[in-house]
C-alpha cells in the first residue's frame, strides 16, 4: 500500500475581499480570515479516499508557512490524515516564498518519509501559480499527473483522467508519482466535531527549511501590487447603429 504526502496551504479565505497594503508591497493579511486552499482540500479528500479503499497506508499532511499554518494541518488531520509536518517559514522570507522553494521542500520530505504519492492542489487561490506539483515532480524525477479529474489504481500504477482545454485526457503512469487535483476530482468532506477533537491528539512535527537543506533565499523582489482596474459601467444603446458608433468612439473597432 502507498504512503501519501499531501500539501496543504493556508490562504486568505475565498469569501474575503482582498485589500492591497498602503505601501503596495502585498495584501493585508493581519486580522483577515484564512482557511485551507480549496484545491488542497480536494487533494486531502482524494488521499483519504485512497486510504478508505485500502490503497494507502498512511497520509502525511504538509504545510509550509508561518506558525498559523498548523491550523490547516489540523483541518487535514480532522478530514482523515494521520500525521502532519509543519515547515516553518515566516516574515519577509514567507512573503517572497515561491513554488520553486516549496517544491524542493516537498521533494525532500517525500524522500525522507518514503512517500509513494504526492498529491497537491493544482494551484493556490492566492498566487494562482499552478507550478508546485510540476516542479516537485521535476525535482524528484517522478512522473506527474496534473489537473486530475479521476484517479484509478491499477496493477501497473495509476490511470488518470485529466482536464485539458479540449475536454479530458486519459494517461497511465507508474508509482511513485506526483498528482495535482482539479476542481471536479471530488467533493471534500466536512470535518466532524469528534474528528476535530481527535485531530488535536494526532502527531504534528515542526521543522525548518534549513533542517531539510533547502535554501529559501528570495529570488524575486515585489515592485508593486495594484488593485485591478475598476470596471466601467455599461450603457444601453437604442439600436445596432448606435452600438457600432459607440464601439468606434471607444476605439474598439
Amino acid at each position: 500500500m502507498a504512503r501519501v504526502l499531501v500539501g496543504v496551504k493556508r490562504v486568505i479565505d475565498y469569501a474575503v475581499k482582498v485589500r492591497v497594503k498602503p505601501d503596495k508591497k502585498g495584501v493585508v493579511t493581519q486580522g483577515v480570515k484564512h482557511s485551507m486552499n480549496p484545491f488542497d482540500e480536494i487533494a486531502v479528500e482524494e488521499a483519504v479516499k485512497l486510504k478508505e479503499k485500502k490503497l494507502a497506508s498512511e497520509i502525511i499532511a504538509v504545510s509550509v508557512g508561518p506558525a498559523q499554518s498548523q491550523e490547516v494541518i489540523r483541518t487535514a488531520l480532522a478530514m482523515g490524515a494521520d500525521r502532519g509536518v509543519h515547515v516553518e517559514v515566516s516574515g519577509d522570507e514567507y512573503e517572497l516564498l515561491q513554488p520553486v522553494h516549496v517544491s524542493k521542500i516537498l521533494a525532500k520530505l517525500a524522500l525522507d518519509e518514503k512517500a509513494d504519492l504526492v498529491i497537491l492542489g493544482k494551484q493556490a487561490i492566492d498566487d494562482d501559480a499552478n507550478q508546485t506539483a510540476q516542479m516537485t515532480a521535476a525535482v524528484l524525477d517522478w512522473p506527474q499527473g496534473t489537473f486530475c479529474n479521476k484517479v484509478e489504481k491499477t496493477d501497473a500504477g495509476l490511470t488518470i483522467s485529466r482536464e485539458i482545454d479540449g475536454g479530458l485526457e486519459t494517461i497511465k503512469t507508474k508509482i511513485p508519482a506526483v498528482l495535482s487535483a482539479d476542481l471536479r476530482l471530488n467533493t471534500p468532506r466536512y470535518a466532524t466535531l469528534p474528528n476535530i477533537m481527535k485531530a488535536k491528539k494526532k502527531p504534528l512535527k515542526k521543522v525548518t527549511a534549513k533542517d531539510l537543506g533547502v535554501d529559501t533565499t528570495p529570488r524575486i523582489e515585489i515592485i508593486s501590487v495594484e488593485d485591478p482596474p475598476v470596471r466601467q459601467a455599461g450603457a444601453l444603446v437604442a439600436d445596432v447603429d448606435a452600438l457600432v458608433a459607440k464601439l468606434k468612439e471607444g476605439g474598439h473597432i
